[in-house]
């Protein structure tokens, strides 16, 4: 059976249109920093940009050239910041080569860290504590699962792809206590030996490799539920790093690609951003 990640990523924002629409106030602000010319970083941020404007969002893209330097970003970055009307800032990767990602999201207020990259909020989710922000995509897939009626408590999850975006914050929050959490997680790498081995133990498997279709009907245990974070452009198509025709065959439960785990990241991504103006603003 297909999850439906549009769907319920429609539900959500309608859910989120309904709880801004009842703000006292100035409704939520994001600002959305943009270096460099990257089309599929375009792509992304007018999709951000859209869906946030469709639920009353007052958002905006700072758009900057390849050339600008860390410490012209540092400065944006500090006056957002400071003003008190923006609850949001998002810094769109990749950046160009010549600037340090990790520094540029460290200067990031973890207030406002709604991507929730930032060290402070990744340590956080790392610690078990409930009061930073979930990285849009690990949040997207934890609603995802719970919305489908997939009960995760207990389960055996594997996660394949150790990234700060996915990876490695998804182990954290499904391993956590409470709800949406209680897994027993396995994070599984570029270094792990014997891949089918450890993905055929998954109840759950969650593949964020950056790999197309790495993972076929070979490393799936029958019945197991199968969300598709990659997403990855093969020829014409767009693929993830799950060979899909093959795995749904096996699997109870899976993610396309597109319109899976894609519409839940931004709906997680406005949630936050709603939820720093209730918190913050």
């Amino acid at each position: 059976m297909i999850i439906d990640g549009k769907k319920i990523a429609d539900s959500l924002l309608k859910e989120l249109k309904r709880e801004i629409a009842n703000m006292n106030g100035r409704p939520p602000c994001l600002k959305i920093i943009l270096v460099g010319e990257n089309p599929a970083s375009e792509v992304y941020v007018t999709r951000k940009l859209a869906a946030a404007e469709a639920i009353g969002i007052d958002a905006k893209a700072l758009r900057f050239d390849a050339h600008t330097s860390e410490h012209e970003l540092f400065t944006v970055i500090d006056q957002l910041n400071e003003d008190s009307l923006v609850d949001g800032i998002i810094v769109q990767m990749p950046l160009p080569a010549k600037i340090n990602p990790d520094a540029i999201l460290a200067r990031v207020s973890p207030q406002k860290d709604v991507d929730g990259f930032t060290p402070t909020n990744l340590g956080k989710l790392l610690a078990g504590l409930e009061d930073g922000f979930v990285s849009a995509t690990p949040l997207g897939v934890q609603t995802l699962l719970l919305k489908s009626g997939v009960d995760i408590a207990g389960k055996q999850v594997v996660i394949v792809g150790r990234s700060r975006i996915v990876g490695r914050p998804l182990f954290a929050l499904l391993s956590r206590k409470g709800k949406g959490g209680d897994a027993t997680v396995t994070l599984a790498h570029s270094g792990t030996k014997d891949l089918i081995s450890v993905t055929k133990t998954a109840d759950i498997l969650i593949v964020a490799a950056g790999s197309p279709e790495m993972i076929t009907k070979e490393h799936i245990k029958p019945g197991a539920v199968v969300i598709d974070v990659g997403i990855n452009r093969h020829g014409k198509r767009l693929v993830g790093d799950v060979k899909f025709n093959e795995v749904e065959k096996v699997a109870s439960l899976i993610t396309p690609v597109p319109g899976g785990v894609g519409p839940m990241t931004i709906a997680s991504l406005l949630k936050n951003t709603t939820q720093a103006r209730k918190m913050y603003g």
